[in-house]
């Protein structure tokens, strides 16, 4: 694993414009890094985001730093997604279909394993990012649970497995789209959860704690 180094004082305070291209070429990374892979040479990143190449390392040092921040920014987005569902939405499951579907559009399966291979994941930062992603999405699942409506032997290890792989990118067949089917199978899977339950599951819920055990 690759340890990014960062200083632990707080970064000088960003003008308008700068904090736009910042924002920019993180979100730049972001998807190009879904379609070419973590490698993708920054120039292209530069390009997407519409700034020239010394913007892009006015900001970043280096392709890890950058990496560094995609990932607090997909997190930190997830989580607003989760705490918007749960505060706006007045029908608890109803809250929870709506982070399901909008957490999608962050693409956590085909992220995951590119950021989690070239950061520090002890680092301060990434893990009060992933403290306030997970309480986020808790809060949401036992919301839906106290409602009555989601089954009882759901975890939120369940609920991240389904969106890592709903949200992985498969082989191109040549013939057939598959991100057109996200959302139509996330609504299914969203069904099974639903009390009263069909069937009894087999083994036991997955928590996060057992799916950092498998990292």
């Amino acid at each position: 694993m690759v340890t990014v180094t960062r200083t632990e004082s707080a970064p000088p305070r960003l003008r308008a414009d700068a904090l736009r291209n910042r924002e920019r070429i993180i979100a730049a990374a972001r998807e190009t890094m879904v379609e070419f892979g973590a490698e993708v040479p920054l120039d292209e990143i530069a390009r997407r985001a519409g700034v020239g190449n010394a913007t892009l390392y006015r900001h970043f040092a280096d392709r890890r730093e950058l990496i560094h921040d995609v990932t607090l920014s997909v997190m930190a987005r997830t989580a607003d997604r989760a705490e918007s569902a749960l505060a706006e939405e007045s029908d608890a499951f109803q809250a929870l279909r709506r982070f399901v579907h909008d957490a999608v559009e962050e693409r956590i399966g085909a992220l995951c394993p590119l950021l989690s291979e070239s950061v520090d994941l002890s680092h301060p930062d990434l893990l009060a990012a992933r403290e306030r992603l997970e309480s986020a999405i808790e809060a949401v699942m036992r919301a839906a649970r106290d409602s009555g409506q989601l089954r009882t032997d759901i975890a939120v290890g369940d609920l991240m497995v389904a969106l890592t792989q709903l949200t992985r990118p498969l082989p191109d067949s040549g013939c057939i789209d598959f991100d057109k089917f996200v959302h139509r199978h996330l609504q299914l899977f969203l069904d099974g959860l639903m009390t009263p339950a069909r069937s009894e599951l087999p083994g036991a819920a997955a928590t996060l704690d057992d799916l950092r055990k498998r990292q």
